[in-house]
């Protein structure tokens, strides 16, 4: 689903330059870095390090507003009965992967957005550092380390599958 996803916003948007493509899908939900970095490097043939820095400042660029926006636009749409079951699943979803950002804070918030699985990553990282109550600072710091790990790990994967 994800690469149909992926194949989808890239047909899309492919009146745009390929640059500002790998930004926005590696800005998106479930995509983020894990999908613009291999979109850049396969896809659209820029080099690997091209591939990164764009993809890591995709993946950076929702950290701020999600951090700051998410609680209170949360509360205000909990009212609505369709939001509150997405939040329930959110919350327990993130509930169940973060037990690492409980018991370690803000080093485990960068340990948990570093990790290149499904529904890991910066958004997930962002409901996370919320949940726990870590503040802003050291959430963004942990997740914007996440993130330059998580990029690192996804282009060495890219660089070795290259070789084969």
């Amino acid at each position: 689903m994800k690469e149909k996803l992926e194949e989808f916003i890239v047909q899309s948007l492919d009146f745009l330059p390929a640059e500002l493509v790998v930004i926005i899908v590696s800005a998106l939900p479930i995509l983020e870095l894990r999908g613009g970095l291999p979109l850049g490097y396969l896809h659209y043939d820029f080099s690997l390090m091209k591939a990164s820095l764009l993809s890591i400042l995709g993946n950076v660029l929702p950290i701020i507003p999600v951090l700051f926006l998410f609680q209170p636009l949360s509360k205000w749409l909990t009212r609505f009965k369709w939001y509150k079951r997405m939040y329930d699943w959110l919350y327990h979803r993130t509930m169940k992967k973060s037990s690492s950002v409980e018991k370690y804070g803000a080093i485990g918030l960068m340990l948990f957005t570093a990790l290149p699985l499904p529904t890991t990553g910066a958004y997930s990282a962002c409901v996370a550092a919320i949940i726990f109550g870590i503040r802003f600072k050291y959430a963004f710091l942990s997740i914007t380390a996440g993130v330059l790990v998580a990029a690192f790990i996804v282009a060495i994967g890219l660089a070795s599958f290259s070789l084969f």
